[in-house]
């Protein structure tokens, strides 16, 4: 019973009060945070009358592409509920090829299945244009646009330790044929223990997609690797019936060692 646009979303996107950074940085990071093949699994849990049951899996994978003669990381985020998980069925399928020398997206595919609610969505990028086109439409777009699930990867390059509680990092994200303007607020850093383990972590919350079962607003928290991968630890978010919590249950080929590691 989850929306997997919101869990890609929030799952990780680490995306100060509004500092002139944000909208020029956001055009010219470098990744250092992540590297062709790296794989992260998450388990999905929804809370109903203070039960914790296992909804499903999500997995995020990059692999090395090329894309109108650039080379990109092709990334797939895919949702699917576990057998046994009969309240709300999801089989979704996120694709975004980024761009390895801007971390911009130049295609996003989206194929959704939902409770039998289908989206299937294919959608080109041009920055340099301002447009994005989607079923043979085209959109104008700010400048470093980002999609659902490429904001993830280009979140994790942000550089937390510039930023104080608090503080709001804007984007702009296209989804669903609609702009939106969209921030995170940094929460500071503490110790978060997860099944998996215990480690360090940073803190924030994501502005929220009003959607099928989140409400909009602050009211999830994240928290991510206090290292230089900034992956996703834990995610827990209340919905308009119970709660999910989201964790990291298994990781393959990160860029750098996993540092932020208490106990595993």
């Amino acid at each position: 019973m989850f929306q997997l646009r919101n869990i890609i979303f929030s799952v990780c996107l680490l995306i100060f009060s509004f500092r002139s950074f944000a909208q020029n940085g956001f055009c010219s990071a470098k990744n250092k945070s992540f590297k062709d093949n790296e794989k992260l699994t998450f388990r999905v849990y929804y809370n109903v009358s203070f039960v914790w049951i296992n909804a499903g899996n999500a997995h995020f994978i990059i692999k090395p592409d090329e894309l109108n003669n650039h080379k990109v990381y092709h990334v797939t985020g895919d949702g699917r509920t576990a057998k046994t998980y009969v309240f709300f069925k999801v089989n979704d399928q996120y694709e975004t090829y980024i761009d390895k020398e801007t971390l911009l997206p130049l295609r996003f595919v989206r194929n959704v299945n939902e409770g039998g609610f289908k989206i299937n969505q294919d959608v080109a990028f041009n920055h340099k244009k301002g447009i994005a086109t989607s079923d043979k439409k085209e959109y104008t777009i700010p400048k470093c646009t980002q999609d659902v699930l490429s904001a993830i990867y280009f979140a994790r390059n942000i550089n937390y330790d510039e930023y104080k509680p608090g503080d709001k990092i804007p984007f702009s994200m296209f989804l669903d044929d609609k702009v939106y303007n969209l921030y995170i607020k940094y929460g500071g850093k503490e110790v978060v223990e997860t099944r998996m383990g215990t480690y360090h972590a940073i803190k924030i919350s994501p502005l929220l997609i009003e959607g099928t079962i989140f409400e909009g607003g602050e009211k999830m928290t994240i928290w991510v690797s206090d290292d230089e991968n900034h992956i996703p630890l834990r995610v827990e978010s209340p919905i308009l019936v119970g709660s999910i919590k989201v964790d990291l249950v298994g990781y393959e080929n990160l860029k750098n060692p996993f540092s932020s590691a208490i106990s595993e």
